[in-house]
């Protein structure tokens, strides 16, 4: 079940607003303090993630199933074949904290997904 979808131009002036919405649906879902926080930061890596691809505009959705189930696209952007130290960081931050991880990068955008499991 989907509980929300947004539309927003990527840039880091608009990250607390997304931060924001995303504790809201943490709590919609049952999370708690720790796994909300968690959630929070594997937003924000992924929409740096997203800009440093060269994205101009993200689709983020939420999905309610057996726990929550995040889907990030960029748009635009060219991926790049060598990653920078703050990439990488923020894949091993994602790699730590959420489940079923993914990245595709193509010549159109970036999508990322990911689940958290466990709402407490």
């Amino acid at each position: 079940m989907m509980l929300m979808n947004m539309e927003f131009p990527l840039d880091r002036e608009i990250m607390t607003t997304v931060r924001l919405a995303t504790g809201g649906i943490c709590s919609l879902a049952g999370f708690g303090l720790d796994a909300s926080e968690d959630c929070k930061v594997c937003i924000t890596e992924s929409l740096l993630l997203l800009l440093h691809a060269g994205c101009k505009r993200a689709k983020l959705g939420f999905f309610r199933e057996e726990g929550l189930r995040i889907e990030l696209l960029g748009e635009g952007g060219v991926p790049s074949e060598e990653k920078t130290t703050e990439e990488e960081i923020s894949v091993a931050l994602l790699t730590a904290l959420v489940d079923g991880l993914s990245i595709e990068s193509t010549a159109g955008g970036t999508r990322i997904s990911f689940a958290f499991k466990d709402a407490e």
